[in-house]
This record gives C-alpha cells, sequence and structure tokens, in this order.
C-alpha cells in the first residue's frame, strides 16, 4: 500500500512538472502570436502608406502627362490650370 501511494506521489509529481512545461509553452505560444500581430498591424500600415503612395503617384504621373499634352495642342490655359492643380496635389502629398 506505502509502494502504491509512493507511486501516486510520483506521478502526480511528474504530471505537475508536465502542467508546468505545457504552461510555459501556452505563455511563449501567446507571446509568439502577440508578436506576430503586431508585426501583421505594422504591415498593414505600411501596405496602406505604400499604396498611398503609389495612388499619389500615378495621379501626379496623368496630370504631367496631361500637361505635357496641353502645351502640345498649344492650350496654354489648360497647361496654367493643369500645372497649378499639379503644385495643388504635391503640396498636399508634401513633396513641395
Amino acid at each position: 500500500m506505502t509502494a502504491r501511494f509512493k507511486r501516486l506521489k510520483t506521478e502526480m509529481a511528474e504530471i505537475s512538472i508536465e502542467q508546468q512545461v505545457i504552461k510555459e509553452g501556452q505563455r511563449q505560444v501567446r507571446t509568439k502570436i502577440e508578436d506576430i500581430n503586431e508585426e501583421c498591424e505594422q504591415l498593414r500600415e505600411e501596405t496602406k502608406q505604400i499604396i498611398q503612395q503609389s495612388a499619389n503617384t500615378q495621379i501626379r504621373l496623368a496630370l504631367m502627362f496631361n500637361i505635357l499634352k496641353a502645351r502640345e495642342e498649344g492650350d496654354f490655359a489648360k497647361t496654367r490650370q493643369l500645372t497649378q492643380l499639379l503644385r495643388a496635389v504635391m503640396a498636399h502629398s508634401g513633396i513641395i
């Protein structure tokens, strides 16, 4: 009977150690998930900024193309208007 209690006590100690190891593993996994979530959020923000910069670049390129086209056609009023718009877009983007 005493041997059985000793064996049970030993098994309970081993189970306790295993539970502690499992808890530590869960804590590590939770920490890694939090780190990954933070990195994902940072990547989302960077992607958002890149998309915005790309859109601004496309707008500026379209305006520049239309300015050149208006100059070729000799439409200087349109050229002036588009140039002012380009300056406004660039100022809004913080480029100038």
